[in-house]
């Protein structure tokens, strides 16, 4: 079928503008749920798909999706999806995937929502196409077939999908354009193997278990490994924003449909575009409000989560159903009092779990298993059992306040940056290599003196910061980073630092390869703007989003990103540095556009951000269980690391002399995962 291009054209326009007057439509319900997906394609590999392993890949992840399933062979048995649901709106089986068009000759297996797929629906059917169910599902297979690969150009959504194409003989795989929803992928040996999580991957008799060095470097800076890498060899990541085709002959394509990067910038007045702001996200919540069973919000008493409270209880009927986790051992991680007060304030039905130490060993194993590959945020800890809390209360959807921090710079370590970079690394990186280099080494004396000038926050990072200048690399690389090049050089064996490249791989490599695509298309983008756009691929896709993931789906709930609209994501990358810093206040236009929406308390209050007492957890109860976990697990025999290096930073971090908690806790969760994964 031929669409109407001219009805196709102002439909993709309309999601792509700028500021937009808000015209507010009624939203539909429609059958949807939360998945886990598989599949194979053999296009070079003379065996036939066999439904039971395809049912087998699917079943490893049935916590994605323990309301139903299903699997779909095409007849020449070169090609299974699989499909596991949770499901969320009109609970009826209508929605049961994979689903196909009317001639069954495109199918889908397909994880997320498409918020604007009623947009779309009367045009489908005026093009002859006939639909069985309300799913958004059905949509999707409509527009590809009107548009081909564009079609992803068009949703509106958080989403992982495959696409078989019959006729085409090919496989297409998509992720949504920040990577709320993970994707997974294994070539070879004229096969592609695809899945929501790793060990569905794994289940496939043709993959091996092996570590990737590469990406094991990467993730010992990162406490993740960035796409499109995994410690898994072999095993890839589809990034955020892109889709992959594989056709009949193995020729895999990776292309990029949507990007972060905007060339031009909102002027005008600030009213006018705190009231876009709060437009964009009251809209992005009531999209995420569609469901059939319960749904609430996970509250910190912060301004993102508070917001959502706010907001969404100005759209409802009935109280807002609210869910807080707190320390009973490490009360000053707690912030208990400020939900309380949230909850207070918005007659919220509130509920809480406090947890300990124990908590955490008990989940080890679970955390471990769920990962897939090591997430290493002591986070996941406490999400876990507030996740449980929601699940046990029967509430199966929430929304969360990430990604708001990084598109309005709403981290404190952000300020800390941009001051260093202000006062000394932008006159300094302008001298002369031989100066910068002179300068950087000087510094460095300075420093090792204890007379260092730099800001606090940046000084135990202050040896690989004069590297980094010395060698004219960038300063920011990550809001989470943690073993610098100058720390791993001393905890990596010699042999393990001669394998990779000779001991010339560097962290930077990634740092820059995405840096040089924000500066590709805006050369003169400013320091706020780059820690953003790396934050965005590096800290938020990979790390805190995927902790959302897998985390909240261990206990069968399902996480909504409000923050994370691409259209309010599109805004805010256009908004100007003073609408988002200004003489010192982080998230400027956030806060001036909730202000009388939300109470003053949550908004004036000091950012403590959702953390875990893991530094007081590992020196004071867990200290015997982290020494024993890294000094007897199975990677030692692989010899990556110094592990006289290793007892050093245990000591220390013992003493007190350094908070080493995070490296420690790095290394744990990787020694944890090669002993579940690698070994056995």
């Amino acid at each position: 079928m031929k669409g109407r291009v001219g009805e196709w054209e102002r439909m993709s326009h309309r999601f792509h503008s700028p500021i937009l007057p808000y015209s507010h439509s009624p939203i539909l319900p429609f059958v949807k749920s939360m998945c886990g997906i598989c599949g194979v394609y053999n296009y070079g590999a003379s065996e036939a798909v066999d439904e039971s392993l395809i049912t087998k890949m699917r079943d490893t992840m049935e916590h994605r999706g323990p309301d139903d399933a299903g699997v779909y062979i095409n007849e020449d048995r070169k090609v299974g999806l699989g499909h596991r649901r949770l499901s969320i709106v009109d609970l009826s089986a209508a929605g049961r995937n994979p689903m196909s068009n009317e001639t069954e000759t495109v199918w889908i297996t397909f994880n997320g929502e498409i918020y604007n797929h009623q947009k779309f629906r009367a045009a489908l059917i005026d093009q002859g196409h006939e639909y069985r169910s309300r799913t958004d599902t059905e949509t999707i297979i409509h527009l590809y077939e009107e548009r081909g690969l564009d079609f992803v150009r068009l949703l509106e959504g958080d989403f992982a999908l495959a696409i078989w194409d019959e006729d085409k003989r090919r496989l297409a795989l998509a992720r949504d354009p920040l990577g709320v929803k993970p994707l997974y992928y294994h070539a070879a040996d004229g096969r592609l193997i695809f899945a929501s999580e790793i060990k569905a991957i794994l289940a496939h008799p043709s993959v091996s278990r092996e570590v990737n060095e590469e990406a094991l470097y990467h993730y010992l800076s990162f406490l993740t490994t960035p796409a499109p890498q995994t410690l898994f060899a072999g095993i890839n990541k589809l990034p955020a924003g892109c889709i992959l085709t594989c056709d009949a002959r193995g020729d895999i394509k990776i292309t990029r449909y949507w990007d972060a990067i905007s060339t031009e910038s909102i002027t005008g007045d600030e009213e006018e575009m705190a009231d876009e702001l709060r437009r964009l996200l009251n809209e992005s919540i009531e999209k995420r409000m569609m469901s059939d069973v319960p749904f609430g919000v996970f509250l910190s008493g912060g301004i993102d989560s508070t917001a959502n409270v706010a907001l969404m209880a100005g759209l409802m009927s009935q109280p807002v159903k609210t869910f807080t986790v707190g320390f009973r051992d490490q009360t000053r991680y707690n912030e208990l009092e400020e939900a309380r007060a949230v909850a207070r304030h918005f007659k919220t039905d509130h509920h809480e779990v406090i947890i300990g130490h124990q908590e955490l060993i008990d989940f080890l194993p679970q955390l471990v298993f769920h990962q897939d590959e090591p997430i290493a945020d002591p986070v996941c800890v406490p999400l876990y059992y507030v996740s449980k809390l929601a699940r046990e209360s029967g509430t199966i959807v929430v929304q969360v306040g990430e990604g708001a921090d990084e598109i309005f710079c709403g981290y404190q370590n952000y300020t800390h940056y941009l001051k260093l970079y202000d006062y000394f690394w932008r006159p300094l990186s302008r001298l002369p290599a031989p100066l910068r280099r002179a300068a950087a080494a000087t510094g460095n004396l300075i420093y090792k003196a204890g007379v260092s000038g730099l800001f606090p926050k940046a000084r135990k990072y202050a040896p690989d910061l004069f590297r980094r200048l010395a060698s004219g690399e960038e300063l920011f690389w990550s809001g989470a980073l943690f073993f610098d090049e100058t720390q791993k050089h001393q905890l990596l064996a010699p042999r393990f630092k001669a394998r990779l490249n000779g001991g010339r791989i560097n962290s930077h490599s990634t740092v820059k390869e995405i840096l040089d695509r924000l500066l590709a298309e805006k050369p003169d983008a400013d320091q706020l703007e780059r820690m953003i756009y790396l934050d965005l691929k590096l800290r938020l896709a990979e790390l805190l989003l995927m902790r959302v993931d897998k985390i909240t789906m261990a206990t069968s709930v399902e996480a909504r990103v409000p923050f994370l609209d691409h259209k309010l994501v599109e805004f805010a990358q256009r908004l100007p540095r003073r609408m988002k810093y200004r003489d010192g206040e982080t998230k400027y236009i956030l806060k001036r556009a909730l202000r009388g929406t939300v109470p003053d308390h949550a908004l004036d209050r000091p950012k403590q951000g959702f953390g875990a007492p893991i530094n007081e957890w590992m020196m004071d109860r867990m200290g015997s269980f982290v020494e024993e976990s890294l000094m007897n697990s199975g990677i030692r025999r692989r010899e990556f690391f110094d592990y006289d290096f290793v007892n050093r930073l245990m000591s220390e971090h013992r003493r007190g002399r350094v908070n080493y908690s995070f490296h420690l806790w790095t290394l744990l969760n990787l020694s944890l995962w090669y002993d579940r994964w690698i070994d056995g």
